[in-house]
């Protein structure tokens, strides 16, 4: 096979090597335009576990990148006058350039050819002479622009400024390091990657770039201020440029995220930057590109297929892990771009944060590299919340709100059950509500309790709109709170033109076939368009008799002896499709504007809090994203959330979606986390999170991070009531009470846990 390598940087070389490795007799050219001795940046980092991946690629080559690695452990973390240690993380780093030097070396003992200094400016050129053509020619690829059509790539530039630069200051471990100026925050990523040199990346905000008039700098003014600004790692050493490519501000670079829906197209192939980026604040990106060109010369050295049809398999193969790790580089990314929202938490907080902040190493894990500073962290948490001085799972630290004090931070979900009759909640109600009382959970939510008949989502909806619905809301809750630690909240709401459906296991969304009841909602749109029934446009006398029996409901659920009652203003209910603009098209005051779109249901909102006693809270579930071009965005949510908070909102129970059919959610673990980290941390008001949150360990380091107050969990309590006190006898926390009649249990399962851990010892 002939192959043309278009790009001699790690991914171009390294995949011209494992070919040329795997057969001798491949033709292989590598061509870059730089001259072989030319490379922007400085060092460049893997883990220990990636080198073993690459150790069964090629061994040779791994030995002599071992043989000049730096290596070290530890993370530091500088932050208000304080260094925040992490170990156990095992990272090693080398030179880039050194790194090029090996390849080339190893690729010319195989016998590949390598040009340089060769403008590339058609692959297509290549491609009629060449068997392949790998695109390798990095972020801003040529290959890729030709066909962009084809490859269809999601290019966003990111606003973020960073300058790339080095230092003969040997760091002792990865550091990040926050100084604030008069004109914003500035961001450091260092480590050191050889015996005598660090890396050192300086980034920040466009807005604190342009403040801070850098934008005017030459290139020695800007060394300069970042040697000045970060004088106190740096002990008197300079900081040096090999940008030689940039000149003036122009050294002050953007990121590039770059995905391709396609990475082939005919002979064609892209690997490396060109198909995909990731941060430089994950260190990932030559990770990626040498596990591109590992995976693409197995699969072109098998003889299974057209060249076309194993490139597919290519993709196939590399797309989703590439997207996992890309996916936590702009989560990581993103905490950097939004660093001043954490400013505001002590060092032991900012510091965790930052390092769980790729949601691929959580509490557990950190726990496992460094039992200690884990245990640091716990402790240090566990005293902000008026605890003893000892370590202790974050997600059984208590929490408060007003009159209410939480055992933990457990919420079990409010989940609709769809299996009241006449919206009476009855034995399967009794049953369901007080086993999850008993389970551990801090706080028990009903599902969405309606206000009037004609408010159910389904004629199996539970409600209290009468006394007799009251009564027997009131028994479940009596029990709960004579038998548990927990407290109960009741959500309220109106289900809007989402209403008068088929039991959601009998065709979810779907109208009745018969026996409909009449809509309303902000405007005449239906959920579904040709299938759900149009709602009719609500009049003031509609707005006056809904805001009058949420206002009973708050009465009746204090008469029950609810904790707490939640504002559905979610998922494209009554309320919710008020505040979204996909749903609310109204011309009068309550349309238009966000704040005239909130204007409704704040006045619901003032109207029960009125009557809700002012010792017990009050929180608004949202939708923080419609997932809709056009509908609700996070920002939108934040303004939505201020606006409650300043009406007597308590806490914000951030969900979203649901609003519209038409939405395109992006699903992962704890997918919905970032939205009530915004909301959280830039207004400072608490929040709950929830969303694909299953694991202890999601929720210990959610709340240790400050991403949300308390952690709401449907799936798991529907499989396991006990879920909180199986997850306190999995950590070895014996402090949560069971209730007395379970006490066998807990010591046995106790026991069982403590001698399979012991057996996984000794194993």
């Amino acid at each position: 096979m002939r192959v043309a390598c278009l790009g001699g940087g790690p991914a171009g070389l390294y995949f011209a090597i494992l070919m040329k490795k795997a057969n001798p007799a491949h033709d292989i050219t590598v061509i870059d335009r730089n001259a072989a001795d030319n490379t922007f940046g400085w060092g460049i980092v893997f883990s220990d576990k990636t080198m073993d991946g690459f150790r069964e690629a090629d061994e040779q080559v791994v030995n002599e990148i071992e043989a000049n690695f730096h290596h070290w452990d530890d993370i530091d973390v500088f932050f208000k006058d304080r260094k925040i240690t992490s170990g156990g993380h095992g990272f090693c780093g080398m030179a880039r350039l050194k790194l090029l030097q090996i390849f080339q070396k190893r690729a010319a003992e195989l016998g590949v050819q390598m040009l340089w200094e060769q403008e590339i400016t058609d692959p297509d050129i290549y491609a009629k002479e060449y068997d392949l053509v790998v695109g390798a020619d990095g972020a801003f690829s040529t290959t890729r622009a030709k066909h962009e059509a084809h490859f269809n790539p999601r290019i966003d530039l990111r606003t973020n400024r960073f300058i790339w630069l080095g230092t003969k200051k040997k760091l002792d471990a990865f550091t990040f390091a926050f100084k604030e100026t008069e004109w914003g925050w500035f961001n450091l990523h260092a480590y050191r990657f050889n015996e005598e040199m660090s890396t050192f990346i300086v980034e920040t905000s466009e807005t604190t770039w342009l403040k801070a008039g850098i934008d005017k700098f030459e290139a020695a003014q800007s060394l300069a201020f970042c040697e000045n600004l970060f004088a106190d790692l740096l002990d008197g050493n300079k900081l040096i440029s090999n940008a030689r490519h940039l000149r003036g501000s122009a050294m002050w670079i953007k990121f590039n995220r770059v995905l391709c829906e396609r990475w082939h197209k005919n002979n064609i192939v892209l690997i490396g930057d060109a198909a995909h980026t990731a941060h430089f604040a994950i260190g990932s990106g030559t990770k990626l590109a040498m596990e591109d060109a590992i995976s693409l010369a197995k699969v072109l050295n098998s003889s299974d297929g057209t060249v076309p049809e194993r490139l597919a398999r290519y993709q196939a193969e590399r797309e989703i892990e590439a997207l996992k790790l890309q996916s936590a580089a702009r989560n990581r990314m993103t905490w950097f771009e939004d660093v001043e929202r954490y400013v505001h938490m002590e060092p032991e907080q900012l510091a965790f944060s930052l390092l769980t902040s790729s949601q691929r190493v959580g509490h557990a894990n950190q726990k496992l590299r460094d039992p200690k500073y884990v245990e640091n962290v716990d402790t240090w948490f566990a005293q902000q919340c008026g605890l003893p001085a000892k370590p202790i799972p974050p997600m059984f630290t208590p929490f408060k709100l007003r009159g209410m004090t939480l055992i933990n931070r457990v919420v079990v979900s409010p989940m609709c059950m769809y299996s009241a009759t006449d919206g009476l909640p009855a034995d399967f109600h009794f049953q369901h509500y007080t086993a999850r009382g008993l389970g551990g959970a801090a706080l028990v939510m009903t599902e969405m309790t309606c206000i009037s008949s004609d408010a159910r989502i389904t004629h199996g909806c539970a409600g209290i709109w009468n006394d007799e619905q009251m009564h027997s809301w009131k028994r479940i809750v009596d029990f709960v709170h004579a038998n548990s630690g927990a407290k109960m909240a009741l959500q309220i709401g109106h289900a809007g033109r989402k209403g008068s459906t088929k039991l959601a296991w009998e065709g979810i969304d779907q109208p009745l076939a018969n026996g409909n009841w009449p809509l309303i909602a902000p405007s005449a749109l239906p959920y579904i368009t040709g299938t759900s029934q149009v709602p009719r446009e609500m009049t003031r006398a509609d707005m006056d008799k809904v805001k009058t029996d949420f206002v009973a409901a708050a009465q009746r659920a204090e008469q029950a002896g609810f904790d707490m009652i939640e504002f559905h203003a979610a998922h494209g209910y009554l309320l919710s499709s008020f505040i979204s603009p996909l749903t609310n098209q109204r011309n009068d005051e309550y349309g238009g504007s966000l704040e005239n779109r909130c204007r409704y249901p704040l006045e619901v909102f003032h109207a029960m809090r009125a009557v809700w006693p002012a010792e017990k809270p009050m929180s608004v579930r949202i939708s923080a994203h419609d997932w809709v071009e056009g509908g609700t965005t996070p920002n939108d949510a934040a303004a939505v959330s201020l606006l409650f908070k300043e009406a007597g909102a308590d806490i914000i129970h951030v969900s979203s979606g649901q609003v519209s059919k038409d939405e395109k959610p992006v699903y992962g673990r704890m997918f919905q986390v970032p939205f009530s980290d915004k909301i959280r941390n830039e207004l400072r008001v608490p929040t709950i999170t929830v969303g694909n949150i299953f694991e202890a360990d999601h929720v210990n380091t959610i709340i240790a991070a400050g991403r949300a107050d308390l952690c709401a969990l449907a799936r798991p309590h529907l499989a396991d009531p006990a879920w909180t006190l199986h997850a306190a006898a999995e950590q070895g926390y014996a402090d949560l009470a069971w209730p007395k009649q379970y006490m066998g249990g807990k010591v046995q399962l106790e026991r069982n846990l403590e001698r399979a851990g012991q057996l996984a010892l000794n194993a």
